[in-house]
């Protein structure tokens, strides 16, 4: 209907540039029009009225452009309007049309495969229709591009797809050659993350227009997918861990399945969930312990539900590597006190954390206790930066601010922010506001704005109250499931004394509050601080959990092992290794990242780095990493694990022949997975793509009209034509219609 109107298709509009081929200059052009708009509207004026004495001037208004819009038409007419467009030469340039051959193209739907849907679209008329105008070149398109004589070899069974990588090297490979555009059918599902600019910028410099063509449909009918599981990548043994499961479902809103975790065949929890609205992200929280040390592959999965057309995706693997170093905490104490007793009691039990302490007990004495060695804390507090940072975490208690001297002060502060530690302060007599800690260097440390008065210390009861932010966090779960842990929580002994931390800090997490003397306060509060964390306790008094409750009660136990495994699990040590994916699906592509300091924790940018990895068959492989010249400390290097399998790498950083430290990461292949996830038409993509190089997203049921619109394109070998537009039937019809409305009106309005 488009070319019928309009005489060219519509790709020659969107891309030729429109010129006027009239002898006379455009401002005589422009003067005419001007004229004729006055003088119609002068004539229409001073005739109609007396024709009419009672039409309206909005009427009037109406026939005065219907008429200008008939002689405007007809003077841009006498000026000879046509469009200038670059057009393909014949024969003497390529168009290279790429296949999807990826598992997703094997999807059936309506009776035949998507592939078959693509190869039935191509040869039913579209490939010989290109073979007789352009020279023709076939392309299999998986993890890359690869040209194929015959489209008899495609079978949809590749593993992956990877749409921005083959066509970036489809147009390095023909950098030579007249291509004249590239033709993609595929469902634009994409392994790879997407299009990069380098490919998208490669196809602009040559000015090379994609056509895609989108096979599959673009909702599932029936279908739970996993979209993305965020865990920590790293975790001490025996520690409970916080998933995040984002998943959405079609078909079955409202539903209920079971969400579960598993480590090989055993499941370390599961937990019902409610299905939402269709194509809605949902995302459920799932805690569980994640058991003894090693490299642990974990599954989440969503159970099956009838009729679902696609399994494969309703479960991901995602490793973490669970770790059996103990950390080590230093713990200030100013005064004896029973709080101190018991959380000292509440960590001998903890085999991955330990306590070293320093009790004054008189105002120049104090009591070690958890040294490794005499010589340690002999002198009281570090002085020295690789003295403290030898510790992952640090309690301060009842301990006045000025107790530690301005330089002191400064490498607590060192401590959080550089060798990222996480420090945790008590309340107590002699903390916090009564320990003048907020006229210190030290508040800005501090996750809560002090008050800024004294006796903010009370020797009254207090009771204790999860909240929103504490119902999700690690520390405050006592039990598995949320509204036992909420029951919990709700009957615990009051606490013995409490303490104002005054406000919390924009972005920092308040889980739990107390309540006293009808006033509601902070209990728990945490933050983030530079590369570290920290948290305020404003009370003294949670010792009467453990002595009120049952014999054999672990709740104080378990508060205080979750709350220091909190402060110290993400401590990092000099050496820090990464991968942007620890699993790899179908794809052995790995990028190592290790992040290098040395004693101080300040970036060591001269040191040698080597990623060793050991993998399954007997593979193993020394990786040197190399400095990155934008950021000091940092050290990177790639891999490929040919292979599928787990593997286990060790990073060691040296410094001539001194060792500054190691680190070990777990990754994992799983071939055959990719394919599964997002099996809908990836139309944003395809039509992104298209959009960006000059392209068009085409329907299969319109592919016919490509060979005939593929020409006009600025690529290959081409030839300047001009497309004369004044004897288009639109514009005959358009005058026609223009004239007879404009009679009809002033029939119906009396001014004939």
């Amino acid at each position: 209907m488009f070319e019928l109107l309009f005489k060219y298709p519509s790709a020659v509009f969107s891309k030729g540039s429109l010129v006027l081929l009239g002898a006379w200059p455009k401002w005589v052009l422009g003067l005419l029009l001007i004229a004729t708009a006055v003088s119609l509207a002068l004539l229409i004026r001073s005739r109609l009225p007396k024709a009419a004495p009672n039409v309206r001037n909005w009427r009037l208004g109406v026939i005065w452009l219907m008429q200008f819009a008939v002689a405007a038409i007809v003077l841009v007419l006498l000026w000879q309007p046509a469009l200038l467009i670059a057009q393909l030469n014949p024969q003497q340039n390529i168009i290279a049309v790429v296949v999807d051959d990826s598992r997703s193209m094997g999807i059936s739907e309506n009776g035949s495969t998507r592939l078959e849907q693509a190869l039935k679209a191509l040869q039913g008329g579209v490939l010989p229709d290109l073979q007789k105008k352009f020279q023709t070149r076939l392309y299999r398109l998986d993890g890359d591009v690869t040209r194929v004589n015959s489209l008899d070899g495609l079978n949809a069974s590749a593993p992956v797809t990877h749409i921005g990588d083959g066509i970036k090297e489809l147009t390095d490979e023909t950098a030579g050659l007249p291509i004249g555009a590239i033709v993609l059918l595929s469902d634009g599902a994409d392994n790879s993350g997407g299009i990069d600019r380098d490919t998208v910028a490669a196809l602009r410099s040559r000015r090379i227009p994609v056509h895609t063509v989108g096979f599959g449909e673009e909702q599932v009918p029936r279908d739970v997918e996993i979209n993305d599981v965020g865990i920590a990548s790293r975790a001490l043994a025996n520690s409970r861990l916080v998933a995040r499961v984002s998943f959405h479902q079609r078909g079955y809103a409202g539903g209920k399945t079971m969400l579960r975790v598993r480590d090989g065949d055993k499941v370390l929890a599961a937990q019902a969930v409610t299905l939402g609205a269709d194509g809605q992200t949902q995302t459920e929280n799932l805690l569980f312990n994640v058991g003894a040390a090693g490299a642990k592959s974990l599954q989440f999965s969503l159970d099956p539900l009838p009729g679902e057309t696609n399994t494969a995706n309703n479960a991901v693997a995602r490793l973490v590597n669970v770790q059996s170093d103990q950390r080590r905490v230093l713990y200030v104490e100013g005064e004896p006190r029973w709080e101190y007793k018991f959380i000292r009691r509440a960590e001998d039990d903890d085999h991955s954390v330990e306590l070293a302490s320093m009790l004054r007990t008189t105002e120049n004495k104090i009591y070690r206790q958890g040294v490794e060695d005499p010589k340690e804390l002999a002198d009281g507090f570090p002085t020295k930066a690789e003295d403290l940072f030898k510790y992952q975490g640090l309690i301060i208690g009842s301990v006045e601010a000025n107790y530690f001297t301005p330089a002191q002060q400064d490498l607590i502060q060192q401590f959080v922010d550089v060798r990222g530690g996480g420090a945790l302060l008590l309340a107590g007599s002699s903390s916090l506001a009564d320990g003048g800690w907020s006229a210190s260097g030290m508040a800005n440390l501090l996750p809560v704005v002090l008050p800024d008065h004294k006796n903010t210390f009370h020797r009254d009861p207090a009771t204790a109250e999860l909240t929103p932010a504490g119902e999700d966090s690690i520390i405050c779960r006592l039990e598995e499931d949320s509204a036992r842990n909420e029951e919990r929580w709700k009957k615990l002994p009051y606490l013995m004394n409490y303490q104002d931390p005054g406000t919390p800090k924009p972005g920092a997490a308040v889980l739990a509050d107390m309540v006293a003397g009808g006033r509601k306060m902070p209990l728990l509060v945490t933050e983030n601080y530079g590369r570290g964390r920290t948290a305020v306790l404003a009370s003294e008094g949670t010792w009467r959990w453990q002595m009120n409750l049952p014999v054999g009660d672990r709740t104080h136990k378990e508060f205080w092992q979750q709350l220091l495994r909190w402060l110290v699990a993400d401590t990092p040590g000099p050496v820090v290794a990464s991968v942007p994916n620890s699993v790899l699906y179908d794809d052995g592509r790995i990028q190592f990242s290790a992040e290098v300091r040395d004693k101080t924790y300040r970036p060591l940018p001269d040191a040698q780095v080597e990623a060793h990895i050991l993998g399954p068959g007997g593979v193993a492989a020394a990786v040197p990493l190399t400095q990155d010249p934008n950021a000091p400390g940092v050290f990177q290097g790639e891999w490929t694990a040919d292979k599928p399998g787990s593997y286990t790498s060790e990073v060691v950083a040296k410094r001539g022949d001194e060792e500054i430290g190691r680190d070990v990461l777990a990754f994992e292949r799983i071939d055959g997975v990719a394919e599964s996830f997002h099996t809908e038409q990836n139309r944003e993509l395809l039509e992104k793509l298209a959009t960006e190089t000059g392209g068009r997203y085409w329907r299969p049921q319109d592919l016919g009209r490509l060979p005939g619109e593929i020409s006009y394109s600025d690529a290959g070998i081409t030839t300047r034509e001009t497309k004369d537009l004044w004897n288009m039937p639109i514009v005959f019809l358009l005058i026609l219609g223009l004239c007879s409305a404009e009679w009809l009106l002033r029939r119906k309005w009396g001014i004939v």
